[in-house]
């Protein structure tokens, strides 16, 4: 089997071992897997360069990117190897959107925990694609990040019937993209139709600088404390800004 894969600054496949920067885990050492490929164009998306081949779709940063040069196709071995050498059973499959490549993940998951039997697996994930059963076997947490109206992406595209599967598995959690409060109407309106409790939540600022971050983090960790979701920063950006690999 293969995976697309996205690379880093140096041109290898995007493998690297980090902090979580996000969401429920944050703060924790991660090695992170990052897929190519995206069934989504938020114009605020960080890694436009696993999705934006063309300008059909608008985005924040006017680049686009080629996919001969971004996306390199990896086999299990090779992948294997690479995850195992970074020595963090901390598994983190992100993107783009990784449920796309969700039959190839498989057979590579069951590899890795037969190599190494303290792997956890969390998946990111943007809600719009229904886990297999296989899958679901072998992954401890799904971060399901529904768009809103803010990411510039139709509804019918974003918010799909595969939500309400997700909603119902204990293994997920939800994160939210805010940029600002007229957002949170749209998060609570999609809560209570999922019948997801605000212990389950956790809401994010939206921004890819940490001036940005700040300026927003105020108010919305406010809102946070007042209504019970939990706050996540974007720990990454802080440390590291906008770049590859971490």
């Amino acid at each position: 089997m293969t995976l697309r894969l996205a690379h880093q600054a140096d041109g290898q496949p995007e493998i690297f071992l980090a902090l979580q920067g996000e969401g429920p885990r944050l703060g924790r050492p991660s090695t992170f897997l990052r897929l190519s490929g995206c069934n989504l164009w938020c114009r605020w998306c960080d890694t436009p360069y696993t999705w934006r081949w063309d300008a059909t779709h608008p985005h924040d940063d006017d680049r686009v990117f080629d996919r001969a040069v971004e996306e390199i196709v990896c086999t299990d071995d090779e992948v294997v190897a690479r995850v195992l050498a970074l020595g963090c059973p901390a598994l983190v499959l992100t993107g783009g959107e990784p449920l796309l490549q969700q039959a190839a993940l498989v057979p590579l998951l069951r590899r890795l925990r037969a190599a190494d039997p303290r792997l956890t697996v969390d998946v990111e994930t943007n809600g719009t694609v229904r886990p297999s059963h296989a899958l679901l076997a072998e992954v401890q947490l799904l971060v399901v990040s529904p768009k809103l109206s803010n990411a510039g992406v139709p509804e019918a595209q974003r918010l799909r019937p595969a939500l309400e599967d997700l909603a119902a598995l204990p293994q997920a959690a939800f994160k939210f993209v805010v940029a600002g409060p007229d957002d949170l109407a749209e998060v609570r309106a999609l809560l209570s139709r999922l019948d997801v409790p605000a212990s389950r939540v956790w809401l994010m600022p939206q921004g890819r600088d940490g001036a940005t971050l700040r300026a927003r983090a105020g108010w919305l960790a406010d809102l946070c404390r007042d209504e019970g979701f939990w706050f996540s920063d974007r720990l990454h950006v802080h440390l590291s800004g906008d770049a590859r690999g971490t």
